[in-house]
């Protein structure tokens, strides 16, 4: 059951409607929403003369049209509800819509299309139209990215204590745990891609990142990162690698700066997505492995709420 969609309009402002509220603040009360659900695929086949039926190409998921209808309570009046919509959903101006469900938080952007108010009725009314041009849902919320870490402390200081030694310390607070391997679950309805983080506490050589289940392989020259910023991976750097169709980049953060190093990463290198069920990543460099630390955060797509 959908509990409230908040709107969040291309100033940053925002409006929570929420469905079971019968006088809100805002004077919007939503009476449907249209276009919630898996959007249409266009599916391409060729007609075949010889033989029945025909033959499959390709298919991709169209854009989504989300349709909102509306009716308005004072707030203080009918009229200053309905000007509420012209600021939270300005034509042909972005937003962010942001649904709650009993199980899900989504969202998506959109731009506006229409905005059509009946005026002249007994209960005053809308119809706004969104475009999406992005088809698909994203988790949204507290738990909206998932953060896989690969490395942390693990705490080894108890007490009653003591140091047996009197020149030398005996006591541990913590010891830094470095893995190698990470097996992520994904339990979305498509593929999505990845943002991997590398944080060198020291120096480091070539670094190759693979997804063992799909025998993919992600490999970033030491050499090619000193031609283009005057040194390889030394100790503080933050390697960046998104996956993310639409959005894919690799860049390196170094003393507050940011640099493309695209042209460091092998030519025949895979652009790494999820899969529904478990995903199992593993890192490797030619020196240095253990002045690596690896993360790996991901979004959840869904088709529909």
């Amino acid at each position: 059951m959908i509990k409230s969609v908040t709107i969040t309009n291309y100033l940053g402002e925002s409006v929570k409607i929420t469905l079971a509220e019968d006088d809100p603040e805002h004077g919007m009360i939503i009476s449907s929403i249209t276009g919630l659900g898996p959007p249409k695929a266009n599916v391409s086949m060729t007609d075949l003369a010889t033989m029945d039926g025909s033959l499959f190409n390709s298919a991709r998921v169209e854009k989504r049209n989300i349709t909102i209808h509306m009716f308005f309570t004072f707030a203080p009046t009918i009229e200053d509800a309905r000007h509420n919509t012209y600021k939270y959903f300005p034509i042909k101006k972005n937003l962010k819509f942001l649904i709650e469900t009993d199980n899900r938080i989504v969202e998506t952007d959109g731009v506006v299309e229409t905005n059509e108010p009946d005026i002249f009725s007994k209960q005053e009314s809308n119809q706004i139209s969104l475009i999406c041009s992005d088809p698909y849902l994203y988790s949204a919320g507290e738990n909206g990215t998932n953060v896989t870490v690969f490395f942390g402390i693990e705490p080894l200081f108890e007490f009653v204590f003591s140091n047996e030694s009197l020149t030398e310390p005996l006591l541990e607070f913590g010891s830094i745990e470095n893995e190698t391997e990470k097996t992520i679950y994904y339990d979305g309805d498509s593929e999505i891609g990845v943002t991997i983080t590398i944080h060198a506490i020291g120096d480091a050589g070539n670094i190759t990142i693979y997804n063992t289940g799909t025998r993919e392989v992600m490999k970033i020259y030491n050499s090619k990162i000193a031609a283009l910023t005057g040194s390889g991976i030394i100790a503080g750097d933050d390697i960046i690698i998104s996956t993310v169709r639409g959005n894919k980049y690799i860049s390196l953060l170094r003393e507050g700066i940011y640099t493309n190093i695209l042209n460091a990463l092998d030519k025949e290198s895979d652009w790494f997505q999820l899969t529904k069920g478990d995903n199992i990543f593993a890192y490797t460099a030619d020196e240095g492995a253990e002045n690596l630390q690896f993360k790996i955060e991901n979004r959840i797509i869904y088709e529909g709420v």
